[in-house]
């Protein structure tokens, strides 16, 4: 078996659908091909990150329920007819596709967007920081100190500020891993309120006011500025988190002017 052969059969082999006797010769070839061998590997750590990170969806119960009645309808027909005539079994073939055609399409527009898989991981790390108390790496509540402990953790400089004559009271900071990076956490104190601000640079580069979204009775607030992307979220009322924004963009702002 030659390099072409082996590639064209390579996925089969690693399914196991391969005949004894083409399994054998594709196994010989990888033991003595390093370029197939890795090509192999690499087919390999693909599969396992499928598996280990796939995004599993459960069909609904009325697909479930049409699925059950459509074999039992299949069995029944099989049991009172041997052989049944080629425009039925033509029917039902093109019955079988468009099923698989809607089912695709469902499963297609279940998926969940990009902004909407950010916004799920924005949640979780601010629930996770609430639920193990770890709000902050440096605790304190001098933005002096905040701001350089993140120099030479981070490839860019967040900016920290405490608005403590404004009520909101600057905690500490934390590294975090958002969007497949890691990220500046700022983390601050209202009243009895927790707020987790996210800040990473902007890779759209376009210039967003503010977008506000409520996920599991959190009040999520979202906006880039001078090409910087902010996440705020809390679960105080999101007049409260509007106010917070504005404190932090109007203090951005005045550093800025010459």
């Amino acid at each position: 078996m030659d390099c072409n052969e082996s590639q064209k059969v390579m996925s089969a082999y690693l399914d196991e659908e391969l005949d004894p006797s083409i399994a054998a010769d594709c196994a010989e070839h990888l033991e003595i091909c390093i370029a197939c061998n890795k090509k192999y590997e690499d087919l390999t750590s693909v599969g396992r990150t499928v598996k280990r990170d796939g995004i599993k969806f459960l069909a609904p119960e009325h697909l479930r329920y049409r699925i059950m009645a459509d074999i039992d309808a299949m069995k029944l027909r099989k049991k009172t007819s041997k052989k049944l005539p080629w425009a039925w079994i033509n029917f039902g073939i093109a019955g079988l596709c468009s099923f698989a055609f809607m089912l695709t399409m469902f499963l297609y527009l279940s998926l969940p967007g990009e902004r909407e898989r950010l916004d799920q991981e924005i949640v979780a790390s601010h629930y996770r920081s609430l639920l193990v108390n770890h709000l902050a790496d440096v605790a304190s509540s001098d933005h002096h100190t905040v701001k350089p402990w993140f120099t030479g953790k981070l490839d860019y400089s967040p900016p920290v500020y405490d608005f403590a004559d404004q009520g909101f009271f600057l905690v500490g900071g934390r590294l975090d891993y958002i969007d497949q990076r890691t990220i500046a956490a700022l983390a601050y104190r209202h009243d009895k309120h927790l707020i987790n601000l996210f800040v990473w640079p902007d890779r759209s580069h376009v210039e967003m006011s503010s977008k506000s979204v409520s996920l599991q009775g959190f009040h999520l607030l979202e906006w880039t500025h001078f090409g910087m992307a902010y996440s705020a979220i809390s679960d105080m009322n999101s007049q409260e988190l509007a106010s917070f924004r504005q404190l932090l963009i109007t203090q951005i702002n005045k550093e800025a002017k010459p």
